[in-house]
C-alpha cells in the first residue's frame, strides 16, 4: 500500500507534552477519505486526555478532533465527498444507517465506537512509526497536516468558509450551541444560566440568546471570559453561583432558571447541585461537560429533583445531527447570526500546540486555533 508523510502533534503517553514527530501515512481505503488539514481547534477535551488518559483511549495517538480542510482523495466506494470538497470532520461520525442515525440521533452514530482506540471502521491504523500503530483521536487526528478518515465522519461545506471559522463547528460550536437549542430545548421567553464561558459555553449562550431566552445569565470567575459573553447574547455576567442566584431571583420573580447549562472545564460535583439549585420548578440542567473518571459528579438529595419535577439530562455533541447541524451553523454565521471570528483568541503554529493549550488553562483563550502550513 502506497504511504506518505506526514506532520503530527502526538502523545505517546498521558502527563507528557505534545510531540511534534513525523509519521507514515496509508492512502484511503474502501469508504475513506485523504484530507488537507488546514485548521484545527484547541478543544479541552484532548487536554483531558493529555492530562489523564483513560481506560477508552489508546496511546499512542495523533491529537485533534476539530478540524476543516480539503479534500485530496477518495477510496472506493465514496459518495459523500469527492477531490477538491472542502469539509469539516465530525468528532463523531454518522452513517446514516444505524438504528440511532435513522431516528434523528447521529450523535449517538453506533460507528463512534472507535474514538478512543483511533482506529478506522475495519479496525486497522492508518498512522504509523517504525512498525508501530498511532490512533487518531475520534478516529481523526486533526493535529495532522494529513489524514485518513472515514467518510462517515466528513461533512461537505461551502468553499468560501473561512477554514479557521469552519473548524470550530466541529465540536466546540455545535456541541455549545445545541446543548442550548436542542439537548436544552430553549424556548422564547425563557431563563436559562449557562456555567463556564469557554469554547462551548460561549456557544450556549450564543444558542440561547437565539432560541429567543430573554433573560441569559453567563457564570464564569474569568472577566475576560464574561466580557465576550456579554458581547455575544448575555443579558447578565456572574463570577459566583451566589451572585447568578440574586440576578435571576429578581429577572423571574422568584422562579428562578428554566434551564441550566453544564460546560465548565471539568465538572465538579457541586457544579451539578448547583445548577439543579439554580433552576425552578419543571427546570432542565443539560451536563455537557466531562468529568474526572474516578469522581461521582452527580450526587442530590431527591426530594427537590421530584417535588419540583426537575430534570438532569445529560448531552453529546449537544444532541446535534452533524450532517444538518455543521452546515447550518455555518449559514447561520454567513447570515450574521451566529459569530465565529469573534471567539477565536489566538492562533499557533502546529508546533505551538502546547502553548496554545497553556493559554487555554490559562483562561486567556476562548477557542485557539492552529493554522496548517501545508
Amino acid at each position: 500500500m502506497a504511504t506518505m508523510t506526514t506532520r503530527a502533534a502526538v502523545l505517546h503517553q498521558p502527563g507528557q507534552d505534545w510531540e511534534i514527530t513525523e509519521l507514515d501515512l496509508d492512502e484511503p481505503k474502501e469508504f475513506e477519505v485523504l484530507i488537507r488539514y488546514k485548521a484545527a481547534g484547541l478543544c479541552h477535551s484532548d487536554e483531558h486526555i493529555r492530562r489523564e488518559g483513560g481506560s477508552h483511549i489508546r496511546f499512542p495517538l495523533v491529537g485533534g478532533h476539530e478540524g476543516a480542510g480539503i479534500v485530496e482523495a477518495v477510496g472506493s466506494g465514496v459518495t459523500r465527498v469527492q477531490p477538491g470538497d472542502h469539509v469539516v470532520t465530525s468528532y463523531i461520525p454518522a452513517c446514516g444507517k444505524c438504528r440511532y442515525c435513522s431516528t434523528g440521533h447521529q450523535n449517538l452514530c453506533d460507528r463512534g465506537l472507535y474514538a478512543g482506540v483511533g482506529c478506522l471502521q475495519d479496525e486497522t491504523f492508518r498512522f504509523h512509526k517504525n512498525g508501530e500503530d498511532f490512533g487518531g483521536f475520534c478516529a481523526l487526528g486533526t493535529f495532522s497536516d494529513h489524514t485518513v478518515v472515514s467518510e462517515y465522519s466528513c461533512v461537505r461545506i461551502d468553499d468560501d468558509i473561512p477554514f479557521e471559522v469552519a473548524c470550530l463547528v466541529g465540536c466546540g460550536v455545535t456541541t455549545g450551541w445545541c446543548s442550548a437549542v436542542r439537548a436544552g430545548e430553549t424556548r422564547p421567553g425563557e431563563a436559562v444560566v449557562i456555567f463556564g464561558i469557554g469554547g462551548v459555553g460561549i456557544n450556549a449562550v450564543q444558542g440561547a440568546r437565539y432560541a429567543g431566552a430573554t433573560t441569559v445569565v453567563a457564570i464564569d470567575p474569568n472577566p475576560f471570559k464574561l466580557e465576550m459573553a456579554s458581547r455575544l447574547g448575555a443579558t447578565h455576567t456572574a463570577t459566583t453561583v451566589d451572585a447568578a442566584r440574586e440576578v435571576l431571583f429578581q429577572r423571574t420573580h422568584g422562579q428562578m432558571a428554566d434551564l441550566a447549562v453544564i460546560t465548565v472545564g471539568v465538572l465538579e460535583p457541586q457544579t451539578t447541585v448547583d445548577a439543579v439549585g439554580l433552576i425552578g420548578k419543571a427546570g432542565r440542567v443539560v451536563v455537557t461537560s466531562v468529568s474526572r473518571a474516578d469522581e461521582k459528579s452527580i450526587s442530590l438529595t431527591g426530594s427537590p429533583m421530584v417535588g419540583f419535577h426537575k430534570r438532569i439530562q445529560g448531552s453529546l455533541a449537544g444532541g446535534s445531527n452533524p450532517i444538518f447541524e455543521m452546515p447550518n451553523l455555518l449559514g447561520l454565521y454567513k447570515s450574521g447570526h451566529l459569530k465565529l471570528d469573534e471567539i477565536i483568541t489566538q492562533r499557533y503554529s502546529l508546533e505551538q500546540v502546547n502553548d496554545g493549550y497553556h493559554d487555554l488553562l490559562a483562561g486567556k483563550n476562548i477557542r485557539g486555533v492552529v493554522i496548517h502550513e501545508s
